[in-house]
C-alpha cells in the first residue's frame, strides 16, 4: 500500500527556516512526482511545490509564486524521502503542509498547478507555526 508520512514542522520565528520530510513507502519513489501542499485555517488548499520524478529527465520542479525563491524541493530516492526546506518563513506559511503523489504521476507537468484535486495519496500533514 502507497504511503506518505510528513514530519519536521513546529514553531518558528518569522525569518526563520525549517526543514519538511516526506517519508514514501508502498511504491518505488523514483518513479514518482511528488506535490507539496499547504492548508492554512479557514482558507483553501494550495499547492506549494512539486518535483518530478527521478526517471523523468525533463520535469523538473515547480514553486507557487508565494514561495519561489524561499523553499526548494529536493529528494533522495534511496532513502524515500523527498524535502521541502522553508526559509525565510513569514507567518503566511502557517499551515498544515501536506506531500502528495498519484498512479502514474511521473511529472510535475503532468497537471501543473492544478495537481491538487488529482491526488490520490496524501500524507496526514506536518503543522508549521510561523509566529513571534
Amino acid at each position: 500500500q502507497v504511503q506518505l508520512v510528513e514530519s519536521g514542522g513546529g514553531l518558528v520565528q518569522p525569518g526563520g527556516s525549517l526543514r519538511l520530510s516526506c517519508a514514501a513507502s508502498g511504491f518505488t519513489l523514483d518513479y514518482y512526482a511528488i506535490g507539496w501542499f499547504r492548508q492554512a485555517p479557514g482558507k483553501e488548499r494550495e499547492g506549494v511545490s512539486c518535483i518530478s520524478s527521478t526517471v523523468r529527465s525533463d520535469g523538473g520542479t515547480r514553486y507557487a509564486d508565494s514561495v519561489k525563491g524561499r523553499f526548494t524541493v529536493s529528494r533522495d530516492d534511496a532513502k524515500k524521502m523527498v524535502y521541502l526546506q522553508m526559509n525565510s518563513l513569514k507567518p503566511e506559511d502557517t499551515a498544515v503542509y501536506y506531500c502528495a503523489t498519484a498512479p502514474l504521476y511521473y511529472s510535475c507537468s503532468d497537471y501543473g498547478s492544478e495537481a491538487g484535486p488529482n491526488m490520490h495519496y496524501w500524507g496526514k500533514g506536518t503543522l508549521v507555526t510561523v509566529s513571534s
